[in-house]
């Protein structure tokens, strides 16, 4: 009898990450072709810490260069009205802690899209506490509880011990896929026009160490 644990494809990432964004529809295929092979874990990453000053005009015009990137490449859809009807910060822990609470009731990948869909559909600013307690309560999170909880010391420690978590593992940014086989860690290249090359590579990596 196989009493191995199944193995596990880590997906990292930060819902703020315009990469994330522009990955997010082949992650979504993957994900449904991978149910019966891999467990699927999700971490976030966190790009940048808490921060209430407003984003310097350079980095305004890097990120805003990222997004006509990523459009140009991946077809992805962006609100460029961002930039002039809210006031960028570059402070993403908050959207991260908003997916953890969301994560306990196995809501983190609703919270995710509803947050990236707020940020780079409909110009409003995850950065900003009070946009994701209405996004909570859009997706059926108590508001109120949410508040109490996205500030809270327990969550900034919950955080800080997964970016650490994170940040042990082979990756170079986000998005990332990192598959665990009893223990051992393989970074998968991800591809953001074709689920099937991770798919391929996960099932070749599972193959192989099937056989040492």
């Amino acid at each position: 009898m196989n009493n191995k644990p199944k193995p596990i494809l880590y997906y990292i990432y930060d819902p703020m990450c315009s990469w994330c964004w522009g990955y997010r529809p082949t992650w979504l295929l993957l994900q449904t072709k991978l149910k019966s092979v891999v467990q699927v874990n999700t971490m976030v990453g966190g790009l940048a810490e808490d921060s209430n000053v407003p984003m310097p005009e350079k980095m305004q015009h890097f990120l805003q260069q990222t997004w006509h990137k990523i459009s140009a490449e991946l077809g992805t859809q962006f609100n460029f009205d961002f930039w002039s009807q809210c006031q960028p910060k570059r402070s993403t822990y908050p959207a991260c802690r908003a997916v953890i609470i969301a994560r306990q009731s196995q809501q983190e990948q609703a919270m995710c899209s509803a947050i990236q869909e707020a940020y780079y559909l409909n110009a409003q600013n995850p950065s900003e506490v009070a946009t994701l307690i209405k996004i909570a309560s859009s997706i059926g999170i108590d508001g109120d509880l949410f508040a109490q909880q996205i500030n809270s010391d327990k969550l900034k420690q919950q955080l800080g011990h997964e970016i650490t978590r994170v940040r042990a593992m082979p990756i170079q940014g986000f998005p990332s896929l990192v598959l665990s086989v009893d223990g051992e860690l393989f970074p998968i290249r991800l591809d953001y026009k074709s689920w099937q090359t991770s798919y391929d590579i996960i099932l070749t990596t599972l193959d192989s160490v099937g056989n040492k």
